[in-house]
């Protein structure tokens, strides 16, 4: 799955605003976190990045990992309450959130939205769920994304209205833009996240974007590209809206910010320079986009 801000996994190759290699939208300690940070930012990181896996890795059918990810809930609550955390299946990953709940007050219900984004990911990986519109994948988006967001700005001290506001819509932006970025993989994985509406408007349904389509006529082809590059500009306006949050913040944070919306940006701008065909290619961004980033961070 993927979330996040000041974060996605992807959905820049990610090593440039962060030093994530796994988990979407996430800056995990890197040199622009400050030192006194890095212990509960790396933190929620792993909680995430381990619910992620017991969503995501191997072979264990639906009910087993959505069993998993019932007992992981119980261990977050049970570290909450001050619980031991080597009495749980993952003391690596509450031991170190219980220290940085109980010294940072973390809110607690944005890491039980986080796992629900995990569950619901579970429920319609392979079962022929389709988001019926923008709408419900921004519902999902609210679980799945904005959390990261909320938690590292609460880190920050950073809780007025306008912030996080700005932060949910850069996250939100941050996992459609993984979404459209990563097409062909969740395609094969049978993940769905199209809107079904705005596929039907470019007289489009789910399976068009498969290889085994037969539709593969020209007027076809435009009208996928069509669709995807909707989208891309949906998920632009929306980082567009919330990129001021970035100028907003103070020192490191601000620039943590700054490269992570250049980099969603980058993103769309890699998608369109293959057409928006990301269904068949997975465009990313490299070591090569660092000085434009770093450029276009301090021109914001």
């Amino acid at each position: 799955m993927t979330p996040t801000p000041i974060s996605a996994s992807d959905p820049v190759d990610q090593g440039l605003a962060s030093n994530v290699a796994h988990y979407e939208n996430f800056p995990v300690a890197s040199w622009l976190c400050p030192p006194r940070l890095r212990a509960p930012v790396a933190a929620i990181y792993h909680f995430a990045r381990t619910a992620d896996d017991l969503a995501d890795e191997g072979d264990a059918p639906a009910a087993d990992r959505l069993g998993a990810l019932a007992r992981y809930r119980h261990s977050l609550e049970q570290a909450s309450d001050g619980g031991d955390a080597g009495a749980t299946d993952w003391p690596e990953v509450f031991g170190p959130l219980r220290s940085a709940l109980r010294t940072h007050r973390l809110p607690l219900a944005l890491l039980h939205d986080l796992i629900s984004a995990f569950e619901q990911d579970v429920r319609h990986t392979g079962n022929g769920h389709r988001y019926a519109n923008l709408d419900e994948l921004l519902a999902y988006c609210r679980l799945s994304a904005n959390p990261v967001g909320r938690l590292l700005l609460h880190l920050y001290g950073v809780n007025d209205n306008r912030s996080l506001q700005q932060s949910d819509r850069i996250c939100s932006a941050l996992q459609l833009i993984n979404f459209w970025q990563d097409l062909s993989i969740d395609l094969e994985r049978q993940r769905h996240y199209l809107p079904s509406d705005l596929l039907a408007r470019h007289g489009l349904d789910h399976e068009d974007f498969h290889a085994s389509s037969p539709r593969q006529d020209a007027r076809a082809e435009q009208a996928r590209q069509a669709a995807v590059a909707e989208l891309c500009r949906h998920a632009r306006g929306l980082m567009e809206q919330g990129a001021p949050l970035a100028l907003g913040l103070p020192g490191r944070a601000g620039w943590e910010l700054r490269l992570v919306v250049q980099g969603g940006m980058r993103v769309l701008d890699r998608i369109g320079q293959i057409s928006h065909c990301s269904w068949r290619h997975r465009p990313t961004v490299g070591r090569a986009d660092v000085p434009l980033l770093l450029w276009r961070s301090l021109w914001m």
